[in-house]
């Protein structure tokens, strides 16, 4: 049985996308309120072993077999990084020919062991929800010691020697940065992150929706603010 689960095959930008979870359950430096996944009870920030990744390979190479996509994406349950075998998950899919895409929520980015790891993808996405240390210590409950402005800084470390295309994905949250002061806190941290791209998303899992999300005026108002600088 295999401890790696996928998302069906989906196009972006006219490319096949191929979206794998590599880690058998949740396992996160962070514990958000707001995280669909639900409760980190392994919060960690060093690498796990896990079982053998043999079969999982194996499946993987047939899923790249029958669905033939242009991208894989690593998107996992937590934090992908955690994992002791991503070395080995992402150099058998580079051996293949693919392009990896890897998300992380960003804050190990400036870890030498995580930058290496971090590099050999072709494209990385880092990503924020707050924008106040207060909120960043309540909602995303991180390890303790972590700071937002590490969590920035981290980011800003990484991009600046990351020859790949780094991706920022930005959450928006009804109550925790959807007021003005925080859009325009939200655009200095792009400023000094200079990411590849921005990504402006917004809570869509129904459990958090009514409660945290926000309308369709307001988010796009905010979009052309935070895609247009």
């Amino acid at each position: 049985m295999s401890n790696f689960s996928y998302k069906n095959i989906y196009i972006e930008d006219g490319k096949k996308v191929l979206e794998v979870n590599i880690l058998p359950e949740k396992h996160c430096n962070f514990d958000c309120i707001f995280c669909p996944i639900g409760i980190s009870k392994n919060k960690v920030d060093t690498q796990r072993s896990f079982d053998e990744i043999d079969n999982d390979l194996l499946e993987l190479e047939k899923k790249i077999e029958t669905t033939k996509p242009d991208l894989i994406f690593i998107n996992s349950k937590g934090e992908a990084l955690v994992h002791d075998k991503i070395d080995e998950i992402i150099d058998f899919i580079k051996s293949k020919g693919l392009p990896v895409r890897l998300l992380s929520n960003g804050y190990l980015l400036a870890k030498d062991e995580y930058i290496d790891i971090a590099n050999k993808c072709d494209e990385v996405i880092g990503e924020i929800k707050v924008t106040t240390e207060e909120h960043f210590q309540k909602v995303q409950r991180p390890i303790e010691g972590y700071s937002l402005e590490e969590y920035i800084s981290n980011m800003i470390l990484f991009n600046k020697q990351y020859e790949g295309k780094f991706i920022f994905e930005i959450t928006i949250v009804k109550g925790y940065n959807d007021d003005d002061e925080s859009v325009e806190k939200l655009k200095d941290i792009i400023k000094r992150i200079s990411p590849d791209k921005v990504i402006v998303v917004r809570m869509d899992d129904e459990v958090f929706k009514k409660k945290l999300g926000i309308s369709d005026e307001r988010f796009e108002e905010i979009s052309n603010k935070l895609l247009n600088i």
